[in-house]
């Protein structure tokens, strides 16, 4: 099963206080919605056509995006796990995400809304 980015950041809190002003409880909170959300969308597009899944990708993206516009936290290390993640749980419904790429001329899911 794939393990939410923002399980590692909370640990990170645990063992470092100071790493709260990054990973602020708030933005941890909203995260683990957007990512709970995006898993429950997973579900139900797993074996879908592209588009579907391509719905739930950029559902998720778009709220990661108003996410880290209002927190600001989201730097190259967390977007990367994100991206990471989304990959993992599309992989584990079923989707083979690399076909998906290749029929869709993407490098990643991610690509076609992400910011910053």
């Amino acid at each position: 099963m794939a393990i939410r980015p923002s399980i590692a950041w909370r640990d990170e809190v645990a063992r470092n206080p100071a790493s709260e002003e990054l990973y602020a409880p708030a933005m941890l909170r909203a995260t683990e919605a957007a990512l709970a959300s995006f898993e429950e969308d997973a579900r139900s597009v797993g074996g879908a056509s592209d588009e579907p899944v391509l719905a739930a990708v950029e559902r998720v993206v778009e709220q990661l995006n108003v996410i880290d516009e209002e927190h600001g936290t989201y730097c190259t290390i967390e977007r990367e796990d994100l991206c990471d993640y989304i990959d993992d749980v599309l992989t584990e419904q079923g989707v083979d995400v690399a076909a998906l790429l290749a029929r869709q001329d993407m490098a990643e899911p991610t690509e076609r809304w992400r910011e910053g």
